[in-house]
């Protein structure tokens, strides 16, 4: 199989946002660190971004409101760590391989999203299932865009990148949240293992016809 094509790296945590909000959701993801969530309000999240109580609010709605603000913004960041991790490769398949196994690391060691699945997870799990549209999709168009642009290049078949895209991200969310599994995955070698068998060929399409001449 070709080279899959470099994509545009991504260079910022996401859309830009003002220092002050900045500001906020930082001390946001320190307060939910130091406090855990339960413990976490809003009037210690903007005495620690040296805010009112009320700025807070105008732009974030309430404590829930600040930590789907963080998840989305942390998770711009692993995207962006996610695509150092792959851009270097040249196949669809170390691509898909090397891309599950980074996103198993990164979101395993995250300490906010370790944290919160071990001590609090009805505070974490609706917004990442019942609630979590918003960072499926940024996750659903990172992917889908690098399957439009395998399309393009003409090495990667003929499939619906954005369903594709959906099945992969669903299937690596459903395995960062319920660990426990027949397969083996805290073991590098046997997650790449499986993302080869199952997880490139839903990425890669149907085999395209070799090209005469």
């Amino acid at each position: 199989m070709s080279g899959l094509p470099l994509p545009v790296a991504i260079e910022s945590p996401g859309p830009e946002i003002d220092p002050v909000a900045g500001r906020i959701l930082d001390a946001a993801l320190a307060t939910f660190l130091d406090r855990g969530l339960r413990r976490s309000t809003v009037e210690a999240v903007a005495t620690r971004a040296g805010v009112s109580r009320i700025t807070v609010y105008r732009r974030f709605g309430s404590r829930d409101g600040l930590l789907e603000a963080v998840i989305l913004r942390e998770g711009h960041r692993f995207l962006a760590e996610l695509e150092r991790a792959v851009m270097a490769l040249k196949t669809v398949e170390e691509r898909a391989v090397e891309g599950f196994v980074t996103t198993l690391r990164l979101t395993r060691a995250h300490p906010l999203i370790s944290h919160l699945l071990v001590a609090e997870p009805e505070t974490l799990l609706p917004h990442l299932t019942t609630r979590g549209a918003p960072a499926i999709g940024i996750a659903r168009e990172f992917l889908a865009g690098h399957l439009r642009r395998g399309q393009v290049e003409g090495i990667i078949g003929e499939l619906d990148p954005d369903q594709a895209a959906e099945v992969v991200v669903r299937l690596a969310l459903s395995f960062v949240l319920t660990p426990e599994s027949v397969i083996a995955l805290d073991d590098e070698e046997r997650a790449r293992d499986f993302a080869r068998r199952c997880i490139a060929p839903i990425l890669a399409g149907p085999r395209l016809p070799a090209r005469r001449g």
